[in-house]
């Protein structure tokens, strides 16, 4: 196996690394690349190394919590340590840092419950969220990995995304779904984008609705989506109500400035 290359310095000299390391770091990476769990075999192909050799690394990652295995599958996905850094990368990021204080008064202001996802390897994942309104019952947290066809923010993901990105996920989320059902979902994105929102009320929770609007980069990528979330009858999830209004000022008002890669 050929060791990859090393790191050049400013002088122009290529310093010296560990390639055990390097080998780990391409696991992570073509898990990273994948965005969605992987079987060991599918791990390992896509690092281009044995799956035994692949085991033996992962083994030491698990251990790190920059990957866990996912008991009922076996699948391997990123661990506690990893959303840890990408949470610190995300500290960062500039679209990030300012819809925060923004979303923080946004609550305060319609009295529901906000949530910040991001685009992630799983699907949309909530990292910032913040219970203003009365207490829900639902269980939403950060870290919480939104269902694609079920919620108005994996809909809102799956609208501004390019279809490689979701499908995959939808396709693990829908395990026994009919073969046409993946076209009949993509064919209700269109409105979604047309109109800039999407809604769902009394699902996928009884009593609970939620309006979810996307954050449109440079290039358009896609990067956050919000959602207000309520009580159904005491949140207004029209798509030219009071929440909407404010939802789309709020998000108006975050700076457009690139994103670090």
């Amino acid at each position: 196996m050929a060791r990859p290359p090393g790191v050049s310095t400013e002088s122009g000299k290529t310093q010296r690394g560990i390639q055990s390391v390097e080998v780990g770091g391409r696991l992570l990476q073509a898990l990273a690349d994948a965005r969605r769990p992987l079987a060991l075999a599918e791990l390992a192909a896509a690092a281009q190394i044995a799956p035994a050799q692949a085991h033996t690394y992962l083994v030491s990652l698990t251990r790190l919590g920059l990957i866990k295995r996912d008991h009922l599958d076996g699948g391997y996905e990123p661990g506690p340590l990893a959303l840890r850094l990408g949470m610190l990368h995300l500290d960062h990021q500039p679209a990030y840092r300012a819809a925060v204080p923004r979303v923080q008064a946004l609550a305060r202001e319609i009295g529901c419950n906000m949530a910040i996802s991001l685009p992630t390897a799983q699907g949309p994942t909530i990292v910032h969220y913040v219970p203003a309104g009365t207490p829900l019952h639902v269980n939403l947290h950060v870290g919480t990995v939104m269902a694609l066809a079920a919620t108005a923010t994996g809909r809102t993901y799956c609208a501004f995304q390019p279809d490689i990105h979701w499908q995959p996920i939808w396709r693990q989320q829908q395990p026994i779904a009919s073969p046409d059902a993946l076209a009949r979902f993509a064919s209700t994105l269109e409105p979604i984008r047309q109109r800039g929102m999407e809604h769902s009320i009394d699902t996928p929770s009884p009593a609970v609705s939620s309006l979810a609007m996307p954050l449109i980069g440079a290039g358009g990528v896609l990067r956050l989506v919000l959602t207000a979330i309520g009580s159904t009858g005491t949140i207004d999830v029209d798509w030219h109500g009071p929440v909407a209004r404010a939802m789309r000022a709020a998000l108006d008002a975050i700076p457009q400035t690139p994103e670090r890669a």
